[in-house]
């Protein structure tokens, strides 16, 4: 984590009367500097409070969120734009995400439609990066969180 990033946290540790030992990630939405600027941006809005990821893409080592982690979310350019805090975590087979969670996604017209375009798309290209396909079934970690700051 970048000084800056540390930096950010513990002004925000202090704001909110955490201790700064408190567990963080930082981390970016996307597979592009132009998806995290602009998913970063629904967050620090509040449009986005849901996301999803591939539950067999995570590495061994690499945990899976948990209700009530913070996470500092950054920009493109790994700049902090706000923090969050999980509220629900759940793995739900692809095919299987409710019309709920799309809209709570809060990209494109934030219907069910858009939302499945997308995320076919970029899970079948993220599951080819690695050598597997894409399935319908594909267990996901579906995340909901409140931005705090």
């Amino acid at each position: 984590m970048s000084e800056q990033i540390k930096q950010y946290w513990h002004e925000f540790c202090r704001n909110h009367n955490l201790d700064y030992e408190t567990p963080v990630e930082a981390w970016a939405f996307g597979a592009t500097q132009k998806d995290a600027n602009e998913l970063a941006s629904l967050v620090d809005k509040g449009i986005k409070t849901a996301t999803t990821s591939a539950y067999e893409l995570y590495s061994k080592d690499e945990a899976v969120p948990k209700a009530g982690e913070w996470n500092i979310i950054l920009d493109g350019n790994q700049q902090p734009v706000c923090v969050i805090r999980e509220c629900c975590v759940e793995i739900i087979p692809y095919n299987l995400i409710s019309k709920e969670h799309a809209y709570h996604e809060g990209e494109g017209d934030r219907s069910y439609e858009y939302w499945r375009r997308v995320h076919d798309d970029f899970f079948t290209r993220e599951y080819k990066e690695i050598g597997k396909e894409f399935y319908p079934q594909a267990p996901m970690v579906c995340e909901v969180f409140e931005k705090v700051e």
